[in-house]
């Protein structure tokens, strides 16, 4: 049937009834006439209500503003921007105390037989853009303003139902943002002690070392501890097309891109093995110099022959994890800048020979078990990073499936 979800709570069996908005919202924005205090709000894609001062010029943040011209916010309310709710641009106020926004947005609230963390979650599944798509008005630019919406219809359970659907998506919210945010706070340690547990500034010993170890850091020439590989892949050992992304190392080209970017014939190419390193000249934000990966997640792989690629000389007593690690710090930036002093060329891809590129220098601690207790410690920081943003992606598609499952799609 129509009017009923894929998956349902047990005990709930009665079919859901079509509801038009104009029946269970109403208008509830009111002017601030009398100059109250309040705090003033902005409405953001991604984070719903948040204190204007937070929020970024676009959401039309005005230090000075005359707050009489804004609207009132009381707590259990929805607001929304009408001329970016097709980008998301709603939020739902839980509040204890009055707010107010700009007079732009079209506040309302909801009948007591509507529970509003359930419309919330609906207003996120894929039903409500086509509301808005079928009735927003305009011509440069389209508005979705209240009454257009008082004309949107949705199919609604009993409460009992809406409050089991709500708890369930708010759950799987509230994992999302645990995992989002220790990996976030993971990625912010790792930049800490990149800075920290690497000597700075010319200094010959980091600021924060493994106990144990106090003799100076040495500094090598890439050339002395690695060779450069031009292996190129004209037997077809591989027809795995990677690319490197300053923030996932080296991955597939497919993934990444969304689409394959090289040649069918990858027989020219480099081909690149586990444990090697390559290096992509190409600048981004991420990655001002360019960046330099090893290859972790695949055997074998193909890459461009405009990468330089190259693996640690045997006996050097340099441990990989170390020497990954070492290219996540900004310390090697510097000799690289120095050998593009003539510039980028093809839409940033920077003018570096080899030959330069094996001159530039490194600090490595002397005694190879501290090289191995920083390479482990990193690795196992960034394990933890994969481990939740994993684990956050992971939840995303269950809330993608259960957002298109518990609500029927019709209505």
């Amino acid at each position: 049937m129509e009017n009923i979800p894929n998956i349902r709570f047990s005990g709930f069996t009665m079919p859901w009834e079509q509801r038009k908005f104009s029946d269970f919202t109403w208008a509830a924005g009111k002017r601030n006439k009398d100059d109250l205090d309040l705090e003033p709000y902005a409405i953001t894609n991604e984070h719903g209500f948040i204190p204007q001062s937070n929020a970024h010029d676009e959401f039309g943040y005005m230090k000075d503003a005359d707050r009489k011209a804004y609207n009132i916010v009381e707590p259990n309310s929805f607001a929304y921007n009408p001329a970016r709710i097709n980008v998301g641009s709603i939020g739902y106020y839980e509040g204890v105390e009055r707010v107010i926004v700009s007079s732009l947005y079209e506040v309302f609230k909801t009948a007591d037989y509507v529970d509003d963390r359930f419309l919330w979650h609906w207003f996120k599944s894929g039903q409500f853009p086509k509301w808005i798509i079928k009735l927003q008005e305009g011509s440069v630019r389209q508005y979705f303003y209240y009454d257009k919406l008082c004309e949107c219809q949705m199919l609604m359970p009993v409460i009992e139902e809406q409050k089991e659907i709500a708890s369930l998506l708010d759950k799987l919210d509230t994992l999302i943002t645990l995992h989002q945010r220790k990996c976030e706070e993971t990625k912010t340690l790792k930049k800490y002690m990149l800075q920290k547990m690497f000597p700075q500034n010319g200094m010959k010993v980091p600021e924060i070392r493994f106990k144990g170890f106090i003799d100076d850091w040495e500094q090598r020439k890439l050339g002395e501890v690695a060779d450069r590989l031009v292996r190129k892949n004209q037997d077809l050992e591989s027809e795995l097309p990677l690319t490197i992304s300053a923030q996932y190392g080296l991955i597939d080209q497919n993934e990444f891109f969304d689409k394959r970017v090289a040649s069918k014939d990858v027989s020219g190419y480099y081909l690149l093995k586990k444990g090697e390193f390559a290096y992509n000249k190409s600048t981004s934000n991420d990655a001002p110099w360019g960046a330099i990966k090893r290859l972790d997640k695949y055997e074998m792989g193909v890459v461009s022959t405009l990468y330089i690629i190259f693996k640690l000389r045997e006996g050097k007593k340099i441990d990989s994890d170390f020497f990954a690690t070492y290219y996540d710090t900004d310390l090697w930036h510097k000799d690289i800048r120095a050998i593009s002093a003539e510039g980028a060329r093809n839409h940033g891809l920077l003018n570096i020979a080899p030959s330069d590129f094996f001159e530039t220098t490194l600090k490595i601690p002397q005694d190879i078990d501290e090289q191995k207790k920083i390479g482990t410690y990193f690795s196992s920081l960034d394990t933890l990073i994969t481990l939740h943003q994993h684990k956050c992606d992971y939840f995303k598609e269950v809330k993608k499936y259960m957002l298109k499952n518990m609500f029927p799609q019709k209505g």
